[in-house]
């Protein structure tokens, strides 16, 4: 491979995904910035970046491996307080006309049956929202357990299991050996492209993802073109809106899918044809005896679209935010007569607590997104790439290089080699004295024959 297909290092934020390219002919690691593919560029001009973007690193998904000391009142990462700025400066002034009018004026008051009345309501409405909502961010976890399960699963069953052909022709053996990995790197695509989808990014030139999948025809890559698959540019103005959380500032998730000129398909379904090709080819030449299964993957697809095309109805949401917002209206109606001037802070209070639960809902309704209280889907790819890597880096394992070894301390501290020269009977008498040990015994002395 030529030096100039390998780059360096680049300088980028800690958060974008950096795939190591390993070049066989120097042996030295660089950055995947390219595919190390050979030949032109698959159409469509420049590469997309990754789902990962520099002006969205504060709102992406919290990285769980980084460990902060503040008290949990005091962090703002996660937090949905900027979110209730503009609604507690509303209610705050609501409050303070609604005490000055009580005070200078007239005093409207109203019982507090109807506070006990309508929070018993709200209580209930709100609990169906959070309940409902953390509902869904556990299925999506669930299922991306599974996915890590299975991939790992699949990868050590091709990576054991298909045979070699070395024996037959050294030529047929490597390209065995490059089919192999060629199959695991499906399975890592697989994710990637899962990852993508779900977050409404359904090309495949993104640059996690087109090493992996630039050598595929797929609909997803022929039909990428960069005036409606780039995204725009946000302003201040949007980017502040959307960090305020208002609706208004808010764009339409499936703009980019929206805009598209041409079928898209579906990216990770077309791997899974690939994988089960490959499977096909492998069981029909004898090299797999034992075959496996797709099918569980394919769950995870379907059950990850459930989650992410099945939002709370929309009777539900609309009902639940106006019986919210009215309770909050009431509060200083209810509160003047008792509290007079603090019925301004004590109606934010209330505010800030009803509002924040049930803003956590819809935070967190969809867990596949870059907000900060969203799955960490690109550290779990990350995860399943490198696990891959480590599977890889061995030849698979024949049973006399770990089995037959004299560092093999089979019974206590004995060797294979010595245990090989008793008799079964000796051996099977070890086994049982094992179970009479307690944690940190040591083995009993062999009687002098």
């Amino acid at each position: 491979m030529d030096s100039a297909d390998t780059t360096t290092i680049s300088h980028e934020p800690e958060t974008a995904i950096k795939q190591p390219y390993i070049s066989i002919d120097s042996q030295s690691t660089s950055t995947r910035r390219t595919s190390p593919m050979s030949g032109p560029k698959r159409p469509g001009g420049p590469r997309h970046k990754s789902s990962i973007r520099t002006q969205d690193s504060f709102t992406q998904p919290r990285d769980i491996e980084k460990h902060s000391k503040l008290p949990y009142f005091l962090r703002m990462r996660g937090s949905i307080t900027p979110h209730m700025i503009v609604p507690l400066v509303f209610i705050g002034a609501w409050a303070t006309l609604i005490t000055c009018i009580s005070k200078f004026i007239y005093p409207l008051v109203v019982s507090d049956l109807l506070l006990t009345v309508l929070g018993f309501v709200v209580g209930l409405a709100i609990s169906f929202r959070t309940s409902s909502a953390y509902e869904r961010y556990a299925d999506g976890r669930k299922f991306w357990a599974q996915l890590s399960q299975t991939s790992r699963d699949l990868a050590r069953h091709i990576w054991i299991h298909v045979k070699e052909r070395h024996e037959m022709n050294p030529e047929q053996g490597k390209a065995d050996l490059l089919g192999k990995v060629t199959a695991l790197n499906l399975i890592s695509a697989f994710a990637v492209a899962l990852k993508h989808r779900l977050r409404f990014e359904p090309y495949a030139q993104y640059e996690d993802l087109e090493p992996l999948v630039s050598h595929l025809p797929t609909f997803a890559g022929e039909a990428f073109d960069p005036e409606t698959s780039e995204p725009r540019p946000k302003t201040s103005w949007k980017r502040g809106g959307e960090y305020l959380g208002l609706t208004v500032a808010q764009s339409n998730p499936r703009k980019v899918i929206q805009r598209s000129k041409k079928n898209l398909g579906n990216l990770p379904m077309e791997i899974l044809t690939y994988m089960s090709a490959y499977l096909d080819a492998i069981s029909e030449s004898g090299q797999l005896s034992n075959g496996a299964n797709l099918a569980s993957l394919n769950e995870v697809l379907a059950g990850t679209e459930r989650v992410l095309n099945t939002p709370l109805p929309m009777a539900y949401s609309i009902a639940i935010s106006q019986i919210t917002w009215v309770y909050v209206i009431m509060l200083p109606f209810q509160l003047w007569a008792k509290l007079d001037w603090v019925t301004i802070p004590g109606t934010m209070f209330g505010a800030y607590i009803i509002i924040g639960i049930a803003a956590i809902g819809r935070e967190i309704e969809n867990p596949f997104g870059c907000d900060e209280n969203d799955l960490p889907l690109d550290k779990f790819c990350q995860a399943l790439q490198d696990e891959i890597n480590v599977i890889t880096a061995r030849a698979p394992p024949r049973i006399e290089d770990f089995v037959a070894t004299e560092d093999n301390a089979v019974i206590f501290e004995s060797g294979y080699a010595s245990l090989a020269e008793k008799s079964t009977e000796a051996i099977r008498a070890g086994l049982r004295a094992r179970t009479n040990l307690r944690t940190g015994g040591h083995a009993p002395q062999e009687k002098q024959e």
